[in-house]
């Protein structure tokens, strides 16, 4: 054990008796749900140390928990709640709509309407189909990717992630190499290659090796951390699969509506051939997720031009398009589109805050570093500032440090997720004075560990 791991481990032995007497009623929740919910949580991400809070209610920037502690909401819904959770405007539509049906089984107007607005503002997409995730989204995406490339290769970044599907369940947590999961044969990830963030040689050697049908990427690595791209990086990729053959398929489940409108296609002036889309695309409905492009590149998926399945790129789902995420997502997009000037003040606070962070990180002989895009922060204690997200891991200092920090804030009616890497997706309506406090807190928990 180093001395981080010790310091640490002492500072968690200190917050957990504070921890443990605010939270009663969720340890006998988490006690209860272990006897019929394996780990005792719904997602694993959401559990940490010794047990996770049970929330019962959810409002602007802040939720709620069975003990009664209230806390200010830095993971908003995994992301999804750009506005803050629950906008009345949004509630009051879904809640009109739903009087009419929840699920028609049919075609409605909503998915037309919806579409025709997302064709407007995002970049390179002229025609858009809707998913129930931003899983089947990807899965989608890379199925049409192989469709119209006629190539068999997908390459993905280290630390990337794209959800629970098979073939892009591979390289996301260290040592980075072999199937994600348990289950998975490696049969099922012969043609998944993955590669490092930030660096174009590595993939330029991999597009002249193999047939590359797309290279799927988050411009922006979320659950990696929020690693920024470096200076010509993003375009040096698009160049790269232009010159190869190959498309590129921007994974803007967390970047999409919230570095932009437009997401980090107009963030960055880069374009993608295919942009997968999640969470916010949904207004804080679930079974939120779309796929969109060209249509030249979308045409293979047309049941009329190509009615022999076999000749065309399969999409369904029986909740594809559903009236109550449609109409939620459309109401809540639509909003942002007419008022796209948040978007400035949004990620210069955010940046500012960054900046701000990153200033006391060096003023505790730089015990961790801040990265940010925008409005999305990521917290690092490496010994250098990570480029990628295998640096991000083998550069800690300890992991026990981002346990107590997590725990720290949990103490001080704080919340963001994971445990493991911690990542900040604010919500536009977290005012100056929340992300003052943030960075208090933070700072006081570096003189502790020091």
């Amino acid at each position: 054990m180093n001395l981080y791991d010790s310091k640490a481990e002492d500072l968690i032995s200190r917050y957990l008796k504070t921890y443990k007497d605010m939270t009663n009623k969720s340890r006998e929740l988490f006690e209860r749900a272990g006897r019929f919910i394996p780990g005792g949580v719904v997602y694993h991400i959401r559990f940490f140390h010794p047990y996770p809070i049970y929330v019962i209610k959810a409002k602007e920037t802040y939720v709620w928990d069975v003990d009664g502690n209230k806390y200010e909401d830095y993971w908003m819904g995994h992301g999804t709640h750009i506005l803050g959770h629950s906008p009345d405007f949004v509630i009051d539509k879904v809640c009109e709509v739903s009087r009419y049906g929840t699920h028609f089984g049919f075609e409605n107007i909503y998915a037309i309407e919806y579409a025709e607005l997302l064709t407007k503002i995002i970049p390179n997409c002229d025609m858009v189909k809707f998913t129930n995730s931003g899983t089947e989204a990807n899965m989608y995406a890379i199925r049409l990717a192989r469709t119209y490339t006629k190539r068999r290769y997908i390459v993905k970044i280290k630390g990337g992630w794209h959800g629970g599907l098979d073939q892009l369940h591979v390289g996301v947590s260290p040592p980075f190499i072999g199937p994600e999961s348990a289950g998975l044969p490696e049969n099922l990830i012969k043609y998944t290659i993955s590669i490092s963030y930030n660096n174009l040689d590595e993939l330029e050697r991999v597009l002249k090796s193999y047939d590359v049908a797309a290279v799927i990427m988050e411009p922006v690595p979320g659950a990696g951390g929020c690693i920024e791209p470096i200076e010509g990086y993003l375009k040096g990729v698009r160049e790269l699969v232009d010159r190869y053959g190959s498309l590129l398929i921007f994974d803007e489940v967390i970047t999409g509506f919230r570095l932009s409108l437009g997401g980090a296609q107009e963030y960055f002036n880069v374009k993608a051939d295919i942009v997968t889309l999640g969470k916010i695309i949904g207004g804080g409905m679930p079974g939120a997720g779309a796929f969109c492009g060209k249509g030249e590149i979308m045409s293979p998926l047309n049941h009329i031009k190509y009615p022999d399945p076999r000749n065309r790129s399969f999409h369904g789902g029986t909740f594809t398009g559903n009236p109550i995420t449609i109409v939620s997502g459309f109401t809540l997009v639509n909003y942002l589109n007419r008022n796209k000037e948040m978007y400035t003040s949004f990620n210069g606070m955010w940046s500012n805050i960054a900046k701000e962070m990153d200033k006391v990180c060096e003023e505790y002989n730089r015990l961790c570093w801040i990265t940010n895009v925008g409005n999305m922060l990521g917290i690092h204690f490496t010994k250098s500032k990570p480029r990628n997200i295998e640096e991000a891991y083998y550069l800690r200092y300890s992991s026990k440090i981002y346990e107590a920090l997590h725990l720290y804030m949990r103490i001080n009616k704080i919340l963001y997720l994971s445990e493991k890497m911690p990542h900040l997706m604010p919500s536009m309506i977290h005012s100056k004075e929340q992300a003052k406090r943030f960075v208090d807190i933070f700072t006081k928990f570096l003189y502790e560990l020091k």
